[in-house]
């Protein structure tokens, strides 16, 4: 599958907000929203036209599907599942993401970004129910135990994370450090989605 290869700070830049894509470089000054707050580009700077309503609902698209490292057709395929599903399409469609593995792998904190949980997962350090599993888009379920694999804890990286495990896992999930362990303990509400998201503008955008 086709993927974003080039800088990420860019991206942020373009939405105008922090993504955390960049992990642990997100929290310092580092941080290139804080050093250069405008588009990038030649024209980032310059004030621009009034962004049209389909342009607006066309950058809250773009920004969802940046925040979880999703490309177009897998983004749309998500939106077809959450408007076929019962519920608000929008909180359905949240709900889709906020269940894929690679995001419950940051979610836990047992990676700094949902680009380096992607990365773990995809080079299979991560079980669910004790099973290898390295598909990032793999959404899991209320009862579901996601852990990292037994051989992986002696990796140099994750030894890092796991000796300074210090998030806190939204109320859908708990957390067991001490065994690098997360248990699915009911599906993500609406609430638990911290991320300044308006997803009624993507449904907008996927009804004109």
């Amino acid at each position: 599958m086709a993927r974003y290869t080039g800088p990420v700070c860019r991206l942020c830049r373009r939405e105008g907000m922090k993504l955390f894509l960049k992990g642990d470089r997100c929290y310092t000054g580092k941080c290139a929203i804080d050093r250069r707050a405008y588009a990038p580009g030649q024209h980032g700077q310059s004030r621009g036209k009034k962004p049209t309503e389909y342009g607006i609902q066309l950058r809250e698209k773009q920004k969802v599907r940046r925040i979880y490292g999703v490309q177009e057709k897998q983004f749309r395929s998500y939106y077809d599942k959450a408007n076929r599903q019962k519920g608000i399409v929008g909180e359905n469609l949240l709900r889709l993401l906020e269940r894929r593995l690679d995001n419950v792998v940051f979610q836990l904190g047992f990676a700094t970004s949902r680009p380096e949980a992607r990365q773990l997962v995809r080079h299979g350090h991560f079980t669910v129910n004790g099973r290898r599993v390295d598909i990032p888009s793999f959404l899991v379920r209320v009862g579901d135990i996601v852990g990292v694999k037994e051989a992986s804890k002696a990796s140099p990286r994750l030894k890092e994370i796991l000796s300074s495990l210090d998030r806190t896992p939204p109320k859908w999930m708990s957390l067991d450090a001490n065994a690098a362990t997360g248990t699915i303990i009911a599906l993500p509400d609406r609430e638990d989605i911290q991320m300044p998201i308006q997803e009624h503008l993507i449904v907008e955008k996927y009804s004109r």
